[in-house]
């Protein structure tokens, strides 16, 4: 089964907001409506470095939006849930390209957490 961006992302979106409801009240709809497009752009980053066969080029991409994310009041932690989440709502997709999605999530993940 293949899954829709869309599908994904509301399936995150959705667990971002149940794992942490304070999020809403901190940013409102605006965090929302943000939250959906990052994981957009966290899609796209995924398809570009499949497409490449560079697992780096999503990690480097990981590290350097927790700069920007940490900057603005959100923490690691936001990201690697994120990027858990991501699996999670890609798991009914048996695809090779949502296989290595995964890889490069877990990769991520590893490399982020491995420096707190």
């Amino acid at each position: 089964m293949t899954l829709t961006a869309d599908i994904i992302i509301d399936r995150v979106t959705k667990r971002m907001y149940e794992a942490d409801p304070e999020l809403l009240e901190k940013y409102g709809e605006r965090g929302v409506e943000k939250c959906r497009e990052d994981n957009h752009h966290h899609l796209k980053q995924l398809s570009a470095a499949f497409t490449v066969n560079s697992e780096a080029m999503f990690v480097d991409y990981a590290h350097w939006l927790n700069g920007i994310l940490t900057r603005h009041g959100m923490s690691t932690k936001h990201l690697t849930d994120n990027f858990l989440f991501l699996e999670d709502a890609m798991q009914d997709d048996t695809s090779e390209r949502t296989a290595g999605y995964c890889r490069y999530l877990q990769a991520a993940r590893t490399s982020l957490t491995s420096e707190d």
